[in-house]
């Protein structure tokens, strides 16, 4: 009975990690970029009592041993990088990758960050930010007197200036993509960080060797199933529950010798 205090307990801690991914989940449902979590449970290490195959007798092996569990664990967060849908916003500055590929952004300690979030803007000085002031990298420069801004699928910007109608190409947008994508440090604020596990970034030219194209006037939405996470939290739930349900038991076990020794 008190072993199986210790499992259920087990079970109610995993439980409640998994409803704050899920619930992580549904509150970044309308965050530009957000790539949803999924929690990867994993049983805990078991007690061989009989050990599977063993000698029952000279001639006879066991078919099947006595091991008991000692309950579960949530061993990882895993990132689903599906992309989400594309939405149209009419903002020249916005930007979003439809297929592979991050967006660079240099920190202010000098690192470089990836983001799938292409809501950028414009600093005092002209350059492309996001919506925290770090700069899109490699750094592009719109001059003051630019009358049009564009941004073609391979990244390639372009402003023509009052009293020229030529377009003049000032920088262009170049991505980045990783062997392991989930294999990336969430950082906070739409930012991912380069680990050991997601391998070094590989930086191309957008719609060249697999790197998704860049869509002008665009932001991908979050990729969160609002109908697929509440399923996820209801059967959380009540998976809560049975394992609240299994320590009532059990306590009523331990109640009912207690009081007839």
């Amino acid at each position: 009975m008190l072993p199986a205090l210790w499992v259920a307990k087990t079970g109610l801690a995993a439980q409640d990690t998994n409803l704050t991914t899920i619930s992580n989940n549904l509150a970044n449902v309308s965050t530009t970029g957000f790539k949803r979590d999924r929690a990867e449970f994993q049983d805990l290490l078991y007690q061989i009592k009989r050990q599977p195959g063993a000698q029952s007798t000279q001639d006879s092996e066991l078919p099947s041993g006595l091991q008991v569990g000692t309950g579960v664990r949530i061993v990882g967060t895993q990132k689903n990088f599906t992309a989400g849908s594309l939405q149209t916003t009419e903002q020249p500055l916005d930007m979003a990758i439809s297929g592979r590929g991050f967006f660079q952004i240099m920190q202010p300690d000098g690192t470089t960050a990836y983001t799938r979030d292409g809501t950028f803007h414009l600093d005092s000085n002209g350059q492309i930010v996001t919506a925290n002031g770090f700069a899109l990298e490699p750094a592009i420069v719109v001059p003051a007197d630019a009358q049009t801004f564009t941004v073609g699928q391979d990244g390639t910007v372009s402003v023509t200036i009052s009293g020229n109608p030529a377009a003049q190409v000032i920088g262009n947008v170049q991505t980045a993509d990783f062997i392991n994508p989930a294999g990336l440090q969430s950082q906070g604020g739409n930012l991912f960080l380069e680990t050991a596990s997601s391998g070094a970034p590989q930086i191309g030219t957008p719609g060249l060797n697999g790197f998704g194209l860049t869509m002008q006037s665009m932001l991908e939405t979050s990729n969160v199933s609002t109908v697929e996470e509440m399923v996820n939290m209801i059967t959380t739930q009540r998976a809560y529950e049975m394992n609240s349900k299994v320590i009532s038991t059990a306590d009523q076990m331990l109640s009912f010798v207690t009081q007839n020794l």
